[in-house]
């Protein structure tokens, strides 16, 4: 009985915290799953709460230059930074030039950036986040109107491991900005330019004469692409799985054709409101691209007939 007294008091005067180094600790926090339950960890006291916090990767936030600065103290390893702004918040810029230049200093191993709906940021902003973040492989900038091709050409000129390239409604962007993508970012493989009215069938043929790894492009409502331009994109990116082409009221049959031809692993494909498509090209798809293809939307594409929705469910199996 007293040597189990003993043991009892024994056990009870060891010190977790001086017992478990800081390379242990890490490893307990790398067996947690969910981000909520890695907060939990942080709670137990200073010592876990800072390692909680040094080895964070992830964080989605609403903050200004102080907010920010005070972030970076706190989470210097973070590779992911999300600053999106939500929609039904229209009053409210989110991020500014400033707090770029906060983001630009702070946090140079970023990888992933959100900047959704921040109206704030213009391409000033952008220049600071070009030459800063080399290590970027996916930024978000959609709906930030005040953004043109110079801004972004520098983000391109600095971030040549960039992958994944967010742009949707930013009106201003031409086809300038092609060129700088073609030139400086050879592993893009992703691009969404959804709702860039300016940008032509130059503009996406300069694109792929460098960027031949495009795997997902959007270029809905962009109605000055047709079939030029789509159908250069086909032959260059042949491993193309998703193509979004939404009200492009240019865009015929030819494309369709190139990409039956070339992209033999489209997984997606949307063509709703492109009027000129009609069953012959759309059934050569469908013969092509049967074995991958999961999604196909053709709402308002009034050439196309009972026949290819036929063709469409007899042999797309993965629909």
């Amino acid at each position: 009985m007293a040597r189990g007294e003993s043991m009892e008091g024994d056990y009870s005067a060891v010190c977790i915290n001086a017992a478990l180094t800081d390379d242990v600790l890490r490893v307990i926090l790398g067996k947690l799953d969910g981000e909520e339950e890695k907060d939990t960890y942080g709670l137990v006291c200073k010592r876990w709460l800072r390692i909680q916090s040094t080895e964070r990767r992830r964080l989605r936030a609403r903050a200004g230059p102080a907010m920010l600065q005070r972030m970076a103290d706190r989470f210097p390893g973070l590779i992911e930074l999300d600053l999106s702004q939500s929609t039904s918040r229209s009053f409210f810029p989110g991020v500014t030039d400033s707090d770029l230049s906060v983001i630009a200093t702070s946090f140079p191993c970023l990888h992933i950036l959100n900047l959704n709906n921040c109206k704030g940021i213009s391409d000033v902003g952008l220049i600071v986040l070009g030459n800063a973040l080399k290590y970027l492989k996916s930024l978000d900038v959609s709906d930030c109107r005040k953004l043109t091709s110079k801004g972004l050409a520098a983000v391109a000129l600095g971030c040549h491991n960039l992958r994944k390239l967010e742009l949707v409604g930013c009106r201003s962007i031409t086809d300038d900005l092609f060129q700088a993508l073609s030139e400086n970012c050879p592993l893009l493989e992703e691009l969404n330019i959804a709702g860039c009215f300016k940008i032509t069938d130059t503009g996406i043929t300069q694109l792929v004469s460098g960027c031949c790894q495009i795997k997902h492009l959007d270029v809905s409502k962009c109605g000055k692409i047709g079939d030029p331009g789509i159908s250069r994109v086909a032959k260059a990116c042949s491993s193309l799985s998703v193509v979004k082409l939404l009200d492009c009221c240019n865009v015929g049959d030819k494309a369709i054709l190139s990409l039956a031809e070339s992209c033999h692993h489209l997984e997606s494909l949307v063509i709703g409101g492109c009027r000129y498509i009609s069953d012959d090209s759309v059934r050569t798809l469908v013969l092509s691209c049967y074995r991958s293809l999961r999604i196909l939307r053709m709402d308002w594409c009034s050439n196309i007939t009972d026949l290819t929705v036929s063709t469409v469910f007899s042999n797309c199996r993965r629909l």
